[in-house]
C-alpha cells in the first residue's frame, strides 16, 4: 500500500522547522547508506546524533502520533528516529532498496524497516526535479507533496529520488515497524477501519458498526505483534 498523508506537518511547525534548519551544518549522506546504496547515495544529511536533527526528529515523531490517518494506515510499532536530507542541484538517490533492519543510533534497539516514510519539508515550487519515484506491482509512482505532507510506501520497494536541477530538496525520511509485519493484512486492516469509520457517520445507530469493530480487533488481535 502507498498512501498520502496530508498536513503531518502544520505551517507552524514547518517555520520552526525551517528556522532551526538554517545556518546548520550538513553532512555526506553516504555515511548512514549501506553498502548496496551508498554508490548510488548523493546527497547532505543532518547528523542524527546533532541537536537540531534530535529536536527536530522529536516534533516529527510526536507529529505522526497525532496522525489518525498514520496510525490507522502503519500500526506502528516502532518509529526510527526521522532522519532530515537535503539535495542541492544536481544531486539525487539512485535507485535502492532500504536496509532491512535498522539499528538507532547510540541504542541496542533495532527497526524492522516495514514501511518507509518521506515527509517533504520544501514547497514544491522552490525546487525542480527531486521526485520520489516509487516501483510497486503497479507500475512506477513519482511522487513530489506540498511541505508538510507525507508519503508512506513499503519499505521492500525499489524507490530512488530524481536529480534536483534547481533550488533545493529538504525533506525527513523515516522507516516503520509495523504491528502486522505483511503488507496484504496490513492494507485489508486499514481498508476495514476505513469503511468502519464512514459506515459509523452514515449509520451511527447500525448494529454492523459494532459487530464489523468486533471483526476488526479480532484480526488485529490474532495478526499483531505488539
Amino acid at each position: 500500500m502507498m498512501l498520502r498523508i496530508p498536513g503531518v506537518l502544520p505551517v507552524d511547525q514547518l517555520g520552526v522547522g525551517r528556522e532551526l534548519l538554517r545556518g546548520t551544518e550538513w553532512a555526506d549522506g553516504k555515511e548512514t547508506a549501506g553498502y548496496q546504496a551508498a554508490p548510488v547515495k548523493n546527497n547532505a544529511q543532518l547528523p542524527p546524533d546533532g541537536p537540531v536533527a534530535r529536536q527536530l526528529a522529536g516534533m516529527i515523531v510526536s507529529a505522526l502520533e497525532r496522525t489518525p490517518l498514520f496510525v490507522s494506515a502503519a500500526l506502528p510499532l516502532k518509529v526510527y528516529p526521522p532522519m532530515l536530507n537535503r539535495y542541492g542541484a544536481g544531486e539525487r538517490f539512485g535507485t535502492h532498496v532500504d536496509t532491512a533492519i535498522r539499528l538507532v543510533p547510540g541504542t541496542p534497539h533495532r527497526v524492522r524497516s516495514d514501511l518507509a516514510a518521506t515527509l517533504f519539508l520544501t514547497p514544491p515550487e522552490d525546487y525542480d526535479g527531486g521526485e520520489l519515484v516509487v516501483q510497486d506491482t503497479f507500475g512506477m509512482h513519482a511522487v513530489k507533496l506540498p511541505a508538510g505532507d507525507m508519503v508512506l510506501y513499503p519499505g521492500s520497494s525499489l524507490h530512488e529520488v530524481r536529480p534536483v536541477t534547481r533550488g533545493v530538496r529538504l525533506a525527513a525520511v523515516t522507516w516503520i515497524q509495523s504491528m502486522i509485519r505483511e503488507d496484504e493484512r496490513r492494507t485489508m486492516l486499514y481498508d476495514l477501519d476505513t469503511a468502519i469509520q464512514h459506515i459509523a457517520v452514515e449509520l451511527p445507530d447500525n448494529a454492523a458498526v459494532v459487530q464489523l469493530t468486533g471483526v476488526y480487533h479480532n484480526l488485529l488481535r490474532t495478526w499483531a505483534d505488539a
